[in-house]
């Protein structure tokens, strides 16, 4: 029948595993990585770049690199890569045919069967796409896998011996999910699901995109927001100072040559608290 391979297909990143020797085993991809970013692009010749090499060259060519096309997966929202427009589901096929070979490279032999995780409240409209994109990919799709229960799964099958419920907590970078798991006489039950599509890493990147944009715009009199290079560089910022206001009270940001006016450079240069951070985020914290 062949070996089939479990695909987290996230928002942000994405990984493969296979299961081997009674245990999942994570396959490290064409850059020797666990990890691959969920970015596609179009390099200058027009061919496709995927994971790594399409996330380097967001900053320079974001015209031509797509991010978070997850989050548009079974609408009727198209992207535009240059002078191309795709839906996203080519863009996941894209995605997904790149995890195809580098599993099939690191195996010996070529996968065409997967099992893919998606989040607990994508609909029927948004499964069926990510079965398409599988499809298109040259993967037959077994099984959509609801992202939260593959958790608990996960956490359940080592713990077979609890009498317990457990709440699974999966927020990622663009969905959040939790599932309720029911553990009684070594049967796992998944008691319920739930989730909310539009919340994950990726808003709380936003919060502190605005308000670089806001502070930039009281200071120079510019809207950022017109500049897709300038945003690309803000959203790369907002990424590393949301990870150091982790471990760190503050973070100072600085961002020379952000744009021109009037043939002035101008920067960004602010520092921002863990307090301030927690003010912007308290609405996505509370939902």
């Amino acid at each position: 029948m062949g070996i089939i391979v479990g695909i987290d297909l996230g928002t942000s990143t994405t990984e493969a595993a296979v299961y081997r020797n009674g245990k999942p085993v994570m396959i490290k991809n064409f850059e020797n990585e666990i990890i691959t970013p969920s970015v596609v692009g179009l390099d200058e010749e027009g061919k496709f770049v995927i994971g790594e090499r399409a996330r380097a060259q967001y900053l320079l060519a974001p015209e031509r690199t797509a991010i978070e096309v997850k989050r548009k997966i079974g609408s009727d929202e198209t992207v535009s890569l240059g002078s191309s427009v795709y839906t996203p589901v080519e863009l996941s096929a894209r995605l997904l045919e790149y995890v195809k070979e580098y599993v099939s490279d690191y195996l010996g032999e070529e996968v065409k069967r997967a099992v893919v995780s998606v989040p607990a409240y994508f609909d029927d409209i948004q499964r069926k796409a990510t079965v398409t994109a599988g499809r298109m990919a040259g993967l037959e799709v077994e099984r959509i896998l609801n992202e939260p229960t593959a958790a608990a799964l996960s956490y359940g099958l080592d713990h077979m011996d609890e009498e317990s419920y457990v709440l699974v907590y999966d927020l990622g970078g663009g969905t959040f999910d939790v599932t309720l798991l029911e553990m009684f006489d070594g049967v796992l039950e998944v008691k319920a699901s739930s989730g909310d599509n539009q919340l994950g890493g990726k808003d709380f990147d936003e919060c502190l995109i605005t308000w670089m944009v806001e502070e930039f715009e009281k200071e120079n009199h510019v809207n950022l927001r017109k500049n897709s290079f300038a945003m690309a560089r803000l959203k790369e910022e907002a990424e590393k100072c949301k990870k150091q206001l982790s471990r760190e009270s503050s973070c100072h940001i600085s961002i020379p040559f952000l744009v021109e006016k009037k043939g002035r450079p101008l920067a960004f240069d602010k520092t921002i608290t863990v307090e301030q951070f927690e003010q912007l985020i308290a609405p996505l914290v509370e939902r």
